[in-house]
């Protein structure tokens, strides 16, 4: 079978849910729009793998709190119209009756117009709220070559862990047996189960009559893992792909396979911890797989005083720090800064994530915490040191992580 052409592939990517497990991070805003890694918002990296892979009809379907990820995509993912390229955010605009969307199948089925207008081959249907790089068009060929009508993107996860996941089972050929929306583990359950990445793949004309038929379902939750994958399931032809077999170029072993769902406060904490350990196991630094995002002109980062003897060194050590920062004799250690961050004077910030405009004020001690945008840590405050003090006044993760919420007086 030819390999599809990217021109007949259009994307319609999730972004309306709640993050209710990231809150006070998703109180303002929505998951996708969350900033990770210092400079970047969540949706990039599925906005990216897009892009990079070539597939440039893109619809970002939204929801909850949209307003900063609309802004976002306005000013960040601008791309060729005169060309038919476009990242469009698509909002619940209650085309087909006076409800939001009842769940991931409604949405798409609420937006079959953008399915109709580009009358495309294939449909990709994917999340915006994981941490991933990604070849698109492997699992593209993938589909094509075994006439899928339906392929879900897979990993392995622990087996004790099957009731956070949807979880397949497939024959030796991949094919589908069985999908199953997050099982309770078998007791003593040991090795590993293909997990769904939330990921899908659909022949064109099989989405379509899957939502539509849903649609009219008074039975079902309107969700593709809970309702239409395990009906498909039954009479078409539905593949798993293995992720750990898709490869982007100068891509290193490590991180093979390398796929993290952010959708807590301490899963967003570590896998940001994962981007600044000495050799990462997800790259940002590949030109051949480049992460876009929104510029916006700030100047590059400084580092000022240079005084051991007092202590007053403007310091980072295994950090990133975004542009606009100003180091201005604090030390920065293992932690992550967003853009026009500053660190004044004989302050301490360690393991910590600081989001745009966050300034920490002299002989302040930040430890485990993520602070939001525009806070300003007065002069000499403790954060992370005290947990009876931290739950009092903040958000505190169940391993400890401190959340200070955006525009916090503190």
């Amino acid at each position: 079978m030819a390999r599809p052409q990217r021109s007949d592939v259009v994307a319609m990517v999730l972004a309306g849910g709640e993050g209710k497990r990231l809150y006070p991070l998703t109180r303002d805003r929505a998951k996708p729009a969350v900033p990770f890694g210092g400079r970047y918002r969540i949706i990039d990296f599925v906005l990216s793998n897009f892009v990079n892979s070539g597939i440039f009809k893109i619809s970002v379907l939204t929801q909850y709190k949209s307003g900063s990820l609309v802004q976002h995509l306005a000013r960040g993912w601008q791309l060729a119209p005169q060309m038919g390229h476009y990242v469009t955010p698509v909002p619940a605009t209650m085309n087909v009756g006076r409800e939001w969307f009842r769940g991931s199948a409604d949405a798409v089925y609420q937006n079959l117009d953008v399915v109709a207008n580009e009358r495309p081959a294939y449909v990709c249907v994917f999340g915006a709220d994981h941490i991933y790089q990604m070849d698109i068009c492997q699992m593209l060929d993938f589909h094509a070559e075994r006439g899928a009508d339906a392929t879900v993107a897979t990993i392995p996860v622990p087996a004790e862990q099957t009731d956070e996941f949807g979880i397949l089972e497939c024959d030796v050929e991949r094919r589908v047996t069985a999908f199953r929306e997050k099982p309770t583990p078998e007791p003593g359950a040991t090795g590993t189960a293909p997990a769904s990445m939330g990921l899908y793949i659909f022949s064109a004309d099989v989405l379509v009559r899957a939502v539509t038929d849903d649609a009219e379902r008074v039975d079902s939750s309107h969700d593709f893992g809970r309702d239409i994958l395990p009906r498909l399931v039954e009479g078409s032809r539905v593949f798993a792909y293995d992720f750990s077999t898709n490869e982007i170029p100068h891509m290193h072993q490590q991180q093979r396979g390398y796929w993290r769902d952010v959708g807590t406060i301490d899963a967003y904490w570590q896998t940001s911890e994962d981007l600044i350990s000495v050799t990462p196991i997800l790259n940002l630094y590949n030109p051949a797989w480049p992460m876009i995002s929104a510029f916006y002109p700030n100047p590059p980062a400084k580092f000022i005083f240079a005084d051991p003897e007092h202590n007053r060194v403007g310091l980072a050590t295994n950090s990133m720090v975004s542009e606009g920062c100003i180091i201005s004799g604090g030390h920065v250690d293992r932690s992550i800064l967003g853009p026009r961050v500053r660190v004044n004077s004989f302050s301490l910030v360690s393991e910590s994530i600081l989001f745009d405009g966050v300034e920490v004020g002299r002989h302040a001690r930040i430890k485990r915490a993520i602070i939001d945008k525009g806070v300003v840590v007065p002069p000499g405050t403790t954060i992370g040191y005290d947990d009876v003090e931290d739950r009092r006044r903040f958000t505190v993760s169940e391993s400890g992580v401190v959340v200070v919420p955006k525009g916090l007086v503190l």
